[in-house]
């Protein structure tokens, strides 16, 4: 995002405003320096509103001497990498690795969290900064000369307080949807229990035995780089399946007379279709807005029987923990999880009373509509506060 700031706000480079310092890791082969006290963070870490005061790693007390120790309230950027951009804050004293530059802010320039959330916005602006054909990478120097506007410290708090206030609102309303997908697995679990364990002693079958048809995706062979057009027909593969919904790619698509070549691949209303390679357990019930588009390569669908099974008990089958962790063990691939026809014919079903699926499915449409709502109220507050972020770097909240 680029600002047009206000006249009056003078522009100083993150240099003469903080001191900037890069992140270092500390020789793995010691594993003395690990398991300390200090937070330990990477680019994984970044990406979210809170403070930081934990992470997976940490460092004892002679690891954070081969680190550089931050303060609470350091501004943390990666400037390398596929994450670079990403934005975090310090709750707590903690130290980075070397892929993230940190801002240690002179406050009586600045107020630290005012400047958290200007870089926030430069996101993209680093993202093209830093393109490479190899790793994407903003190097120090050219980093530490971004320029900040530089309002009284009266207005940074009052506009670093607004956005913290909208951000909250924000968090509130995805946390309440996370609570409501935490609710249908504990409806599944407490009508039918743990689908591998087992404890209420459905009936098991094979997914083959519940299945008209289970399809794999077109061979690479069958489409070529020629064949992929914008605002064609889309083809679905793993990285358009997110949270349980088809999220179509609008330059991915194919042409009708490739999509007619290739019949056996079309999806249809109430097939669930499956990520076969990458994170295990990515799936979607296709819908009838999606019915007649293609499978794709990275894919899979299932055609359940609907004389056994409901589309929505089997969607929270694959997508269940249990199962998972499952396929995770039978998968095959050596950099990457990978699932063929046979090992998905294999996985083994609980199969309860159609009608009881049909109560759980009832349920769940219930709990989809509060959804629907809450992701509604979500997105417009995105635009509220993409609306409120613009306007805070132009002088006009």
């Amino acid at each position: 995002m680029r600002h047009k700031f206000p006249p009056s706000w003078p522009t100083r480079s993150f240099k003469e405003v903080a001191e900037v310092i890069t992140g270092t890791t500390p020789l793995t082969s010691h594993p003395e320096y690990y398991g300390g006290s200090i937070p330990f963070i990477g680019p994984a870490e970044l990406g979210g509103v809170e403070s930081i005061t934990q992470s997976p790693k940490s460092l004892s007390d002679d690891g954070v001497k081969q680190a550089r120790l931050l303060p609470a309230e350091a501004v943390l950027v990666c400037c390398i990498g596929a994450t670079i951009g990403k934005v975090g804050f310090s709750g707590t004293e903690l130290a980075t690795n070397q892929q993230i530059n940190a801002l240690v802010c002179d406050k009586d320039i600045v107020f630290p969290r005012y400047v958290f959330h200007y870089c926030r916005t430069l996101e993209s602006l680093i993202r093209h900064q830093g393109a490479s054909t190899t790793l994407p990478l903003l190097p120090k120097g050219r980093f530490q000369d971004i320029e900040i506007p530089i309002p009284t410290l009266e207005e940074q708090h009052r506009i670093a307080e607004v956005l913290d206030r909208a951000e909250e609102l924000r968090s509130k309303r995805r946390e309440a949807i996370a609570q409501l997908d935490t609710l249908i697995q504990a409806i599944f679990l407490e009508m039918f229990g743990d689908p591998v364990s087992n404890p209420k002693g459905w009936e098991v079958r094979n997914m083959d035995e519940c299945a008209e048809r289970i399809q794999i995706g077109p061979f690479g062979t069958q489409l070529h780089e020629e064949d992929y057009i914008d605002n064609g027909i889309p083809l679905i593969n793993p990285t358009h399946i997110q949270d349980g919904k088809i999220f179509p790619n609008t330059s991915f698509s194919i042409s009708y007379e490739k999509h007619q070549q290739l019949s056996q691949y079309h999806l249809e209303a109430d097939d669930v279709i499956l990520g076969r390679r990458g994170e295990m357990g990515r799936c979607a019930i296709v819908s009838q807005n999606e019915h007649g588009w293609l499978c794709g390569t990275g894919s899979l669908f299932i055609r359940q029987k609907n004389a056994l099974i409901h589309p929505i008990y089997l969607f929270s089958i694959l997508s269940n923990q249990s199962i998972k962790k499952y396929l995770e063990k039978v998968s095959q691939g050596v950099t990457m999880a990978n699932l063929n026809k046979t090992i998905v014919s294999q996985i083994p079903v609980t199969l309860p009373p159609l009608e009881l699926q049909k109560e759980f499915a009832h349920r769940v449409k219930a709990v989809e509509k509060l959804k629907a709502a809450h992701r509604a109220s979500l997105s417009e507050l995105d635009a509220l506060f993409a609306s409120l972020q613009h306007r805070a770097f132009r002088g006009e909240l």
